[in-house]
């Protein structure tokens, strides 16, 4: 089936922003008590929701964080963002490209609107998705469940199928899978062999994703 929609994840995939908030959330949640690495924090929640990440945390630590835990990080990670944040390398050009191609566009996020509305816009990313962003507090379940990118397409009047979904994360790539969508694992942190053994297409630049849309057999 022709592809028509690119769906694209936000963090890690339009903004660099994974390593900016891993460390907030790491220095958050050893001040809770719950010291983990930085390979541990990148296994256990990059890609998930952050209703997902207090759940996990919770249960990690034997107690629910505290309820303002999510409010206050969301401070520290968007004073961050102000001062460090940019867009992934490429992007702006693959973005710009697609606008000359015969395919929609979206965005499908585990981010919070408030958390895309800033980082979109620092990066001067925003206006190639305006109106078509959509985020995991509009669905059931986050990923690795394929709800999100399937609310995504049925917005956007496109078969599950006619999707192609650029990820950089396991969930993501489990969830894009679970839609029966076609799905580019762009791989920037070693995690080349988990994402194409969940189904995903490895690339290491941005670039490759017009080439794909280009030569889709290849």
């Amino acid at each position: 089936m022709t592809l028509k929609l690119v769906i694209f994840d936000c963090d890690g995939v339009l903004v660099d922003s994974e390593a900016l908030a891993n460390r907030e959330l790491q220095k958050a949640l050893a001040e809770e008590g719950l010291v983990m690495s930085m390979e541990e924090v990148v296994e256990a929640f990059v890609g998930r929701s952050m209703k997902a990440v207090v759940d996990i945390s919770g249960q990690r630590l034997g107690r629910a964080l505290p309820d303002d835990f999510l409010d206050r990080l969301q401070v520290k990670t968007f004073t961050k963002f102000k001062s460090s944040l940019k867009p992934v390398a490429g992007i702006a050009e693959v973005l710009t490209g697609l606008q000359d191609m015969p395919y929609q566009t979206c965005v499908a996020s585990s981010g919070s609107p408030d958390k895309m509305d800033l980082t979109l816009g620092l990066t001067g990313l925003k206006a190639f998705f305006e109106g078509r962003i959509y985020h995991a507090g509009q669905v059931a379940r986050g990923k690795p469940y394929p709800d999100l990118f399937l609310y995504a397409a049925d917005q956007m009047g496109v078969d599950p199928a006619e999707c192609l979904v650029v990820e950089d994360s396991l969930p993501g790539v489990q969830a894009a899978v679970a839609a029966g969508m076609e799905v580019l694992a762009y791989a920037t942190r070693g995690q080349d062999r988990k994402l194409a053994t969940a189904g995903g297409m490895v690339i290491k630049e941005m670039h490759e994703v017009i080439k794909y849309l280009q030569e889709p057999c290849v």
